[in-house]
């Protein structure tokens, strides 16, 4: 199994926007082959983590490092990461995507 954690930081005043987005991925992205989990959270504080971080995360796991990347290619992926990410319009300031074995 490969598990992923991606990171989003919204744009100012954009988060619960942001993060309404991100959770309509879930349904679609759990029927994929090979997901195991997919969900969204975001960051709470505790004075017992206080490290630093992009405010909302998808935590992943995977089967297989083949359909993590396949499931970065399907149409709703491709189409968050267009208009969220790489979109001047978008709803995503930065983001950070990392794949763990």
């Amino acid at each position: 199994m490969v598990y992923c954690i991606a990171e989003f930081k919204a744009k100012k005043g954009k988060e619960e926007e942001l993060f309404e987005t991100l959770k309509a991925l879930e349904p679609t992205t759990h029927t994929e082959e090979g997901c195991v989990q997919y969900k969204v959270m975001r960051k709470i504080k505790s004075q017992f983590a206080e490290g630093e971080h992009y405010g909302i995360i998808f935590n992943e796991i995977w089967l297989s490092k083949e359909t993590f990347e396949k499931h970065c290619q399907t149409p709703h992926i491709v189409k968050f990461f267009e208009g969220e990410c790489l979109s001047e319009s978008g709803l995503v300031e930065k983001w950070n995507v990392n794949l763990f074995e």
